[in-house]
C-alpha cells in the first residue's frame, strides 16, 4: 500500500473520486517471459473474484502502444500478445484501445459499472520490458546466464479512496451487512430493558458483529427512523417481553415487518450475513 500525491487543480477535485492524496494497492511482479501469461491469468482471476464479491460487473479494455513510447516494436508486440493470450485463456472478451497504453507498457484496464450505469476505471495490469532494462534488473537462469525479467505492474483497487466512493454511490449508502460500518443497533423500548440491551450487544460483539446500543429516552419510532436514515442493516428492538423471553425483534432495513426470534438465531443470522462472500461457505 502506497500513499500517492497529485497536485490536482482545485476545480478538478471531486469528493473521494479525485483527491490530491490517495492510497494505492500497487504491486510489481518480476517474472520470466515464460511466466508472464500465467501471472496475468492469476491476476485476472483475482480481480474477478474481488469485483464480484463487491457486486460489480465490469468490462476489460486493452490499452495498446502510444505513438510516443520507449522500447522496441518487437517488445511491444510480445507484451500486447501476452495480455491477449491471458484474456483468451480465461475465456474473456475485451475491447482494444489503440494509443492508450503507458509510454513503457500496454495494459489491461477494468471498468466497473455501478448501480445506475456509470463506469469507473479501477484495476490495471501492465506487461513492462522497459523499466527492467533501465533498472538493469536480471536473474540467473537455469542455463547459468543472466536474463532480463519482465515487470508486471498491477493494482486491483487503484485508489482506495475512489473505490470507497464508488461503493457508496453503487449501494446508495445501503451497504450489504458484511460491508456496513455498523451492522446492527440494539434499541430499547423502555429503560427497564437497558441491561438486556447491553447483554445482547456484548454477545453480538463476541460473535464478531459491529454493533451499537441505543438506550436513549426516546420513542422507539424515533429510533427506528433515525437508524433507518443512517442505513443500519438491522435494528434489534428489545423491551420487557424480549428481556424475559431471551428474544429480539429484528427490523431489517427496507422490510415492512419485524421478525421476533431467539437471540441465538439472531446471532447466527447476523454472523452469516456479516461474513465476507469469499469466506462464507453458505453462499
Amino acid at each position: 500500500m502506497g500513499c500517492c500525491h497529485r497536485n490536482e487543480p482545485h476545480g478538478a477535485l471531486h469528493g473521494l473520486m479525485r483527491v490530491r492524496q490517495f492510497t494505492q494497492d500497487d504491486a510489481h511482479i518480476f517474472c520470466t517471459e515464460g511466466q508472464v501469461v500465467a501471472e496475468v491469468q492469476d491476476f485476472i482471476a483475482l480481480a474477478d473474484s474481488v469485483y464480484r464479491d463487491f457486486g460489480f460487473t465490469y468490462d476489460i479494455k486493452l490499452a495498446l502502444r502510444p505513438d510516443q513510447r520507449f522500447g522496441s516494436d518487437a517488445d511491444w508486440d510480445k507484451a500486447e500478445q501476452e495480455l491477449r493470450d491471458a484474456l483468451t485463456a480465461n475465456g474473456l472478451e475485451w475491447e482494444e484501445l489503440p494509443g492508450e497504453g503507458a509510454f513503457y507498457a500496454p495494459k489491461l484496464e477494468w471498468h466497473l459499472t455501478d448501480a445506475i450505469g456509470r463506469t469507473w476505471q479501477v484495476g490495471t495490469i501492465q506487461s513492462d520490458r522497459v523499466l527492467p532494462e533501465r533498472l538493469d534488473a536480471h536473474y540467473i537462469g537455469e542455463d547459468g546466464d543472466k536474463h532480463r525479467p519482465v515487470m508486471l505492474h498491477r493494482a486491483i483497487f487503484g485508489s482506495y479512496e475512489r473505490f470507497i466512493g464508488i461503493l457508496i454511490e453503487h449501494f446508495a449508502g445501503r451497504m450489504p451487512v458484511w460491508l456496513a460500518p455498523v451492522q446492527a443497533v440494539v434499541a430499547t423500548i423502555v429503560s427497564d430493558a437497558d441491561g438486556y440491551a447491553d447483554d445482547v450487544a456484548a454477545k453480538l460483539k463476541a460473535a464478531g458483529i459491529r454493533v451499537e446500543t441505543d438506550v436513549r429516552n426516546e420513542k422507539i419510532n424515533y429510533k427506528v427512523r433515525e437508524h433507518s436514515l443512517a442505513k443500519v442493516p438491522h435494528l434489534l428492538v428489545v423491551g420487557k417481553r424480549e428481556a424475559e423471553e431471551g428474544t429480539v425483534a429484528v427490523r431489517t432495513l427496507g422490510a415492512e415487518h419485524q421478525k421476533v426470534m431467539s437471540l441465538a438465531d439472531a446471532i447466527a443470522m447476523l454472523r452469516s450475513e456479516a461474513t465476507p462472500p469469499d469466506l462464507n461457505t453458505e453462499s
